[in-house]
């Protein structure tokens, strides 16, 4: 019997193929219901009201499960949870989840582990031969010290939920990423004056080009990385304009070395003077703001839109092949544990374009794996000496990713698909082999 952590996206594929391929396990998810990140209800949802998915339903959904026609091309957060409680239904997950259920702790003992869960007032204690994480990595804010001291109001975009926050105030927005870029235009229809800061320069893309969605064109024609970086940033150029056309900072690396910015409403309000660019912070005294480039001005309120940190609470950095100092754990194909052989962390995996089925492939080939691996098939083990063999090795597709905690994980698509496709081959076509000298 294994455990699975978390009923968002990942949680639910995970346990899908779990059960697709005839393996026990429980899930345990800390809300009323399935749709994590994207159930704005969960106490560890960051999701806001105006929150719409920035890639494209077809480029993101599960292959055997596709959105309804009637879902917009890029649906808000209420029609992905609608879509992840029928993906629960559809596949029968419901009955395998305990719900309001938090775990506490997760412990090796023996070649088992205990999991602690914790139920309203009441906890339990019960051992599984292995545990698969899949709690997200979207939920524990990074919140860096600012200099100074402001006594305005200060949040995180991950407390952020209504754009009335921001109504009659002097808002700066302190990052460019998706998250940032969305709120800063929110701010824009509320707030008295909207600026947002940036210390590095971003590539913006548009939701749509030629009437279709950004992230479905380019992919006919597979182009060497660099070649692709090199023509797709001319393309971006040539729509979009270079980002110091509208105040902010040009980026400083190629393209997709760093996640591109979905949104092309924050460049038109910077051109329209409805947000102004500022740079990095230097100092801060009392509401007053000073810049790097000598600028100052004075707000109510800063949105720190600084992104988030891999969080697993109930589980110690030892047992994750997580040494301090480095971004993320160090696993084999972001999942495999070199150390602990029943230990897998899910969906600690981004990449540009990787959508729900990259994820779901993952999943497939863990499950694949345990089931291989019970059945003692020459597959698994050869994947058990890889595991230990190449944990360190990244797929990042001779792509140079920028040196940051939040690209730790960061992967290659094409790169990444393809070695997990390819070890679902050789583990679908042994268990073929093994059925058929039972047989």
């Amino acid at each position: 019997m294994y455990a699975v952590i978390g009923a968002g996206p990942m949680g639910l594929c995970t346990a899908r193929n779990l059960k697709k391929y005839g393996i026990d396990f429980v899930g345990f998810e800390i809300h009323s219901d399935v749709g994590g990140l994207w159930d704005i209800d969960s106490s560890t949802s960051t999701m806001y009201d105006t929150a719409h998915l920035i890639s494209s339903k077809r480029m993101t959904e599960f292959t055997e499960f596709p959105m309804k026609e009637s879902v917009a091309t890029y649906p808000h957060h209420s029609e992905l949870k609608a879509y992840f409680r029928d993906y629960a239904s559809h596949f029968g997950l419901y009955d395998h989840y305990e719900f309001n259920t938090e775990v506490v702790s997760v412990t090796p003992e023996g070649e088992q582990w205990r999991v602690v869960t914790r139920s309203g007032s009441e906890e339990q204690s019960r051992l599984f031969d292995g545990v698969l994480v899949a709690n997200g990595t979207l939920h524990h804010p990074h919140m860096p010290k600012l200099p100074g001291d402001f006594s305005g109001e200060l949040m995180h975009a991950s407390t952020y939920r209504s754009p009335e926050v921001f109504k009659d105030k002097r808002v700066l927005v302190i990052g460019c990423g998706n998250s940032g870029a969305d709120i800063a235009v929110d701010a824009v229809h509320f707030a008295r004056s909207v600026d947002i800061s940036v210390r590095r320069g971003y590539y913006f893309l548009p939701k749509f080009l030629m009437g279709k969605p950004v992230d479905t064109l380019g992919g006919r024609i597979k182009l060497p990385p660099r070649l692709k970086q090199i023509v797709d940033g001319l393309l971006v150029r040539a729509v979009m304009g270079k980002p110091s056309d509208y105040g902010l900072p040009d980026p400083d690396y190629r393209m997709y070395e760093s996640h591109p910015v979905i949104n092309s409403l924050i460049l038109h309000h910077l051109g329209h003077g409805d947000i102004h660019a500022r740079r990095d912070i230097r100092d801060i005294q009392d509401k007053t703001v000073f810049f790097s480039n000598g600028e100052q001005a004075e707000y109510d309120l800063i949105l720190m839109a600084t992104g988030y940190e891999l969080h697993y609470p109930f589980l110690d950095r030892e047992h994750m092949n997580w040494p301090e100092g480095a971004g993320a754990p160090q696993l084999y194909l972001n999942v495999f544990n070199p150390e602990q052989p029943n230990l897998f962390i899910m969906g600690m995996v981004e990449a540009a374009g990787l959508g729900w089925e990259g994820r779901n492939e993952q999943a497939e080939m863990v499950a694949l794996y345990l089931r291989q691996r019970a059945d003692n098939a020459p597959s698994a083990k050869r994947l058990q000496q890889t595991i230990r063999d190449k944990a360190s090795i990244r797929l990042d597709g001779g792509l140079n990713y920028l040196q940051l905690d939040r690209m730790a994980y960061y992967v290659n698509k094409e790169a990444y698909r393809g070695q997990v496709r390819d070890t679902v081959k050789v583990l679908r076509a042994d268990m073929s082999n093994t059925r058929t000298q039972a047989a």
